[in-house]
């Protein structure tokens, strides 16, 4: 593998999409910043990663907390030059408006929009002064409509839209590519697995048809695309969705 003097740091690298992510910039040969609650999860990723000769740093991260990410992004730094800062926080929950606590909605706020803007600011600080980099976020079908059971989740994602359309039009001319990845789809994960079985029972679980679905790697393939973007022709935002997704 040919190693690049690049580091991405990605915030949010979960199970499913962020772990894509992870594998797909790794082996391209970038250093990989891998940020998570609960970062001993991260084991088996680091494993597979260093067993094909991928550079990765797993770390525990609150990504609603200043100071841990701009510890996080600092060190990633440090490791090679930042070049692409992924946020890829969900913050997915479903409560009928009068169920929707206070707290739950300032949670997933906080996750959702506000750790985003941490993650977009402390990313720019250290991308400006070498006047060149990529801010990634991780939108969803909430961030372009509310839905019933949505008031959290999708102001959340509102927000973080507003704040991808506002950090690009200002860090644009600046040579720093900033991009808003809406996901208008229904990602292949246990979780949404579950809520087909709970839904829709058994027997469609086991007919799903493939494409309905989302894969994680296409979302990592996805955001490897917006950094190949030339300068001359730089996406701020792209919807992606399987063929069959009604729209």
């Amino acid at each position: 593998m040919e190693h690049r003097n690049a580091t991405v740091a990605v915030i949010g690298a979960g199970d499913y999409i962020g772990s894509a992510i992870v594998r797909k910039f790794a082996g391209e040969g970038f250093t990989v910043f891998a940020g998570r609650r609960n970062g001993d999860k991260l084991a088996p990723l680091i494993a597979e990663v260093e067993a094909v000769g991928g550079r990765i740093h797993g770390r525990s991260l609150d990504a609603r907390v200043e100071e841990e990410v701009a510890a996080f992004l600092r060190d990633a730094d440090a490791a090679a030059p930042l070049d692409v800062c992924i946020f890829n926080i969900g913050a997915n929950v479903n409560f009928p408006l009068l169920e929707t606590t206070e707290r739950v909605f300032r949670k997933v706020w906080e996750m959702g929009c506000y750790s985003g803007f941490l993650a977009g600011r402390e990313a720019a600080r250290l991308m400006l002064p070498r006047g060149r980099g990529n801010i990634f976020f991780t939108g969803a079908t909430a961030g372009l409509r509310g839905g019933v059971g949505y008031a959290a989740f999708a102001s959340a994602k509102f927000g973080l839209r507003a704040l991808a359309q506002s950090a690009a039009r200002e860090l644009g001319p600046q040579n720093i590519h900033v991009a808003h990845l809406v996901i208008d789809a229904g990602v292949d994960t246990k979780w949404v697995r579950d809520r087909i079985k709970d839904r829709e029972g058994e027997a469609a679980l086991a007919a799903l048809d493939p494409s309905r679905l989302m894969r994680p790697a296409s979302v990592a393939e996805a955001y490897w695309q917006l950094y190949l973007e030339p300068r001359d022709a730089w996406s701020s935002e792209r919807e992606i969705r399987p063929f069959m997704e009604k729209w």
